[in-house]
């Protein structure tokens, strides 16, 4: 199984603004997080893939042939969680899953076995009977991960699944779908970053439209291990490490604080010590200068 995006480019405003610029990524059975700032071009990248949007140039085929050639039989294989989507309030959780379970064309009997296992899978089944307006919006997640699931798809895009979710469910989600992405596709795009960091066969860096880099997240994470580093000052100096350095966490403690940031090299001026580096690092030397809020 190989999904391909070959040369993607893909501009807005009559070509003024480029969203994706010549992106090619190879993915096989496994998990990829893609990480990014806002306006990396992640959201154009999962639309072209679902074939909701139609690239300038390049293609994406699975399998060597091109899914929009392949229409139906691409996406009957397709499972997508859209980060935002309009749900029916006035249905409940059980009937929205039969009405999507519709769309997708599966017979009364899978959909019922589907419907009712993916219930219990995303902690529903209490639930289901309850109108989606009243869902919190956790449980609206948990409903929106369910009907991507639905035709058991073996290529699964999925857009911030575990935004709003408390600690427990997002472990619960994520265990998930460790356990299912052994024979599909799985594609992540995540503000929560140690959601990806945990799960993923690799990890996508997208900036500007191009893919900025590519690799198993142990890889990764072992070319920052000279790069990340903590140092405990006094209250006092915080403001100008911060204006040196990019800082990724600061914590208080009894006799002062604590900063863990990122650096090329250690700096001889400050008593700091080399730390085990995380995907939050990176991140943050990656795109230091993009808005770190928006993974």
């Amino acid at each position: 199984m190989n999904l391909s995006i070959k040369n993607v480019s893909k501009t807005y405003n009559k070509g003024k603004k480029k969203a994706l610029d010549s992106f090619s990524v190879n993915l096989t059975p496994g998990i990829y997080g893609i990480l990014g700032p806002n306006g990396a071009g992640k959201s154009t990248l999962m639309n072209i893939i679902t074939d909701n949007l139609k690239s300038d140039t390049g293609e994406v085929t699975y399998n060597n042939e091109n899914i929009v050639k392949m229409g139906k039989e691409y996406r009957d294989i397709l499972g997508y969680m859209p980060q935002q989507q309009a749900i029916y309030d006035d249905f409940t959780g059980l009937r929205f899953l039969w009405y999507m379970a519709a769309l997708k064309g599966l017979k009364k009997s899978l959909a019922r076995e589907r419907i009712e296992n993916l219930l219990n899978t995303v902690n529903l089944k209490e639930d289901a009977n309850k109108k989606l307006g009243a869902y919190s919006g956790g449980m609206k997640q948990r409903i929106l991960i369910a009907q991507a699931l639905l035709n058991d798809p073996k290529i699964l895009i999925l857009d911030e699944p575990t935004a709003g979710l408390d600690p427990k469910e997002r472990i619960r989600i994520r265990n998930f779908i460790s356990t299912i992405a052994l024979d599909k596709i799985v594609i992540i795009a995540t503000h929560v970053v140690p959601d990806v960091e945990f799960i993923a066969k690799e990890i996508i860096l997208i900036k500007e439209g191009r893919l900025l880099l590519q690799d198993k997240p142990g890889n990764i994470l072992e070319n920052m291990k000279d790069k990340v580093f903590e140092v405990h000052v006094s209250k006092e100096q915080v403001n100008d490490i911060q204006k040196k350095y990019k800082v990724s966490n600061i914590s208080s403690e009894k006799d002062g604080v604590c900063v863990r940031f990122v650096a090329d090299k250690k700096p001889e001026e400050l008593d700091s010590r080399n730390v085990k580096p995380s995907l939050d690092d990176v991140y943050l030397y990656m795109f230091d200068d993009e808005e770190v809020a928006s993974v």
